[in-house]
């Protein structure tokens, strides 16, 4: 399913979006001296580097160009023995699909135990205001099934698990030695601050808001203040501005803050080059609040 659905999005949604400033990838390249990102048209897939262990975060499209710029990084898809999926949608699952090339065939896949149900059968997944099914999804790696506040160690990477339905039913925001907190597609950065993220690809906007507050309020009560690391619109380390507009849904259709970063048509990867992947550190979102 994963080759159907990555040219399908590549083609109609390249056309959907195109001029309206909804998807704003980050070109490949670091963030920091741990976490870097692959571009892939509007997605970006995060790994995370400490002590010789290098952990994936989402697997994106099912995209012919994966291990080509991973080698830019300086990492091997071999060396990837663990993945962290914050939910199952095809762009952030492509790789590791049972028709994708195969790259990371013998890594661990962490997924929660909610959203393990698309995977099962169990539930279908419903997009654009819920007019569409979307076709399973069929993955072959192990899993390991997570629930809401587990706390795992892999080789002494502490990873703590949100749950944030909303979006999917089961999707997981993953927070990595207390710094860094791989959002998914809970939240959306316009150039005014954060809002949940896009609303006609929901399962349920109201609890999609609703979990995003929750989300604020976990971190605040811990006193926690991590980079907020999205999955198709940067990354930030100003919490106001990550949740600004938690209240709010991101509107595909709606009208915006014009952002000047924002690319024109986010699937031209024209300017995502092995040269600009050493150019140093990618910049975090430019704060415009008023």
């Amino acid at each position: 399913m994963s080759k159907k659905a990555t040219e399908f999005q590549r083609r109609e949604m390249s056309r959907m979006y195109r001029g309206k400033e909804i998807f704003k990838p980050m070109n490949t390249g670091w963030i920091d001296e741990h976490v870097a990102c692959v571009r892939e048209w509007v997605a970006n897939i995060f790994f995370y580097r400490k002590d010789g262990t290098t952990i994936m975060i989402d697997a994106g499209y099912n995209y012919d160009r994966l291990a080509e710029k991973m080698s830019w990084l300086g990492i091997d898809p071999k060396s990837i023995r663990d993945i962290l999926i914050t939910h199952q949608d095809t762009d952030h699952v492509g790789a590791v699909e049972a028709d994708s090339p195969g790259l990371f065939r013998d890594a661990r896949l962490y997924v929660g135990e909610i959203e393990n149900r698309y995977l099962t059968g169990e539930v279908r997944r419903r997009v654009i205001y819920h007019l569409y099914k979307l076709p399973q999804v069929t993955i072959l790696n192990p899993k390991t099934l997570l629930r809401d506040g587990q706390i795992l160690n892999i080789d002494g990477i502490k990873i703590k698990c949100f749950l944030v339905p909303g979006h999917t039913w089961g999707h997981i925001v993953y927070l990595i030695d207390d710094k860094y907190l791989f959002t998914g597609d809970t939240i959306w950065l316009g150039a005014d601050g954060g809002y949940s993220f896009i609303a006609a690809l929901a399962e349920d906007n109201k609890l999609a808001v609703r979990s995003l507050a929750a989300l604020e309020t976990k971190l605040r009560e811990r006193g926690l203040h991590p980079l907020f690391i999205t999955g198709h619109t940067g990354w930030t380390d100003d919490f106001a501005f990550a949740f600004a507009h938690r209240d709010k849904l991101c509107s595909p259709f709606g009208k915006r803050v014009h952002d000047p970063a924002a690319p024109y048509d986010a699937y031209d990867e024209a300017d995502d080059t092995a040269e600009n992947a050493h150019k140093g550190f990618l910049p975090k979102v430019s704060t415009h609040l008023g």
